[in-house]
């Protein structure tokens, strides 16, 4: 989640200078050292479990995003509403999922910030088809760690991890594991945000695909202080073993608006385009959260 540009903290836009910023991270004292072999275990044991077994979808059409590296402050809730709508994608039902054109999918995310530099998220999947009503799809767990904003990195990095599951008639995965590496930094009016993602199937017909790349970029502009606008692109390029014939790959473009009208509030809109036959070709998303004191 982004937050406001009007909320920002020093962890969005950091800077290391001088003799001393290097000294503290080459040292890392010794409450740093806790942190770091934390975010290690964190990182590294699902990074092995990725790998050990042996394809995930793409980012699907629920929770359109790409993350910022900043968490929820402690002792706080942030509740977002995910609306996506599919204005032109797939039209029959293949591989027994059901088709996603003309189909609005809506996601609600919990997360609650523990520390400066853990959070937990949980999502509540729904889609509603013409002729099937509103349906529950599944529920993802995500919890996240970050560089706490006191060590004054030069970029903002973090790093979630989202398990969960799916019912079978919306993915031809059930059980799905999300590895995002979040690395993003503020210059003057510029935003950059960058997330590697690894994907990995552990049931369902991807999981021979083994762990797949779906890279997330984001870049934007801030208009004014309530307004940013810029381009953010997902894809799905396959396996890391062996990336798919292009025309079998995900990629779509959405150009999108922050709105950025109080510290509380997250507003986010797009209209994305799909340049692949294997990518729903329009979809209209909007993201609307707030952050409760609690």
């Amino acid at each position: 989640m982004r937050p406001s540009v009007s909320s920002w903290t020093p962890t969005t836009k950091p800077t290391l200078t001088h003799e001393r910023g290097f000294r503290d991270i080459i040292a890392l004292r010794p409450r740093g050292r806790d942190l770091i072999r934390q975010g290690y275990i964190l990182a590294v044991v699902p990074l092995l479990c990725l790998l050990s077994a042996q394809r995930a979808t793409a980012q699907d059409n629920y929770e359109i995003q790409v993350y910022g590296s900043e968490t929820v402050d402690p002792g706080k809730t942030m509740v977002e509403l995910h609306s996506n709508f599919t204005i032109d994608g797939s039209k029959s039902i293949i591989d027994g999922v059901l088709p996603s054109n003309h189909v609005e999918h809506e996601t609600i995310e919990i997360t609650h910030g523990f520390n400066d530099w853990f959070e937990v998220g949980f999502y509540i999947f729904t889609a509603e088809h013409t002729g099937y009503g509103v349906q529950w799809v599944g529920d993802h767990i995500r919890p996240r760690v970050r560089i706490p904003p006191k060590w004054k990195w030069p970029v903002g990095v973090s790093l979630s991890n989202e398990i969960g599951y799916q019912r079978a008639k919306f993915s031809v995965d059930t059980w799905t594991w999300e590895i995002r590496p979040i690395v993003d930094k503020q210059i003057g009016p510029w935003y950059f945000a960058f997330n590697p993602t690894l994907d990995r199937s552990f049931h369902g017909q991807s999981v021979d695909q083994g762990v797949v790349f779906s890279p997330n970029v984001k870049f934007s502009y801030d208009f004014t202080k309530e307004i940013s606008g810029g381009l953010e692109y997902y894809g799905s390029t396959g396996p890391i073993t062996g990336f798919l014939p292009f025309s079998q790959q995900q990629h779509q473009f959405f150009p999108a608006i922050d709105l950025n009208v109080s510290p509380k509030w997250e507003i986010n809109f797009g209209l994305g385009v799909g340049v692949t036959r294997s990518t729903d070709h329009l979809i209209a998303k909007m993201i609307l959260g707030y952050r409760f004191d609690f």
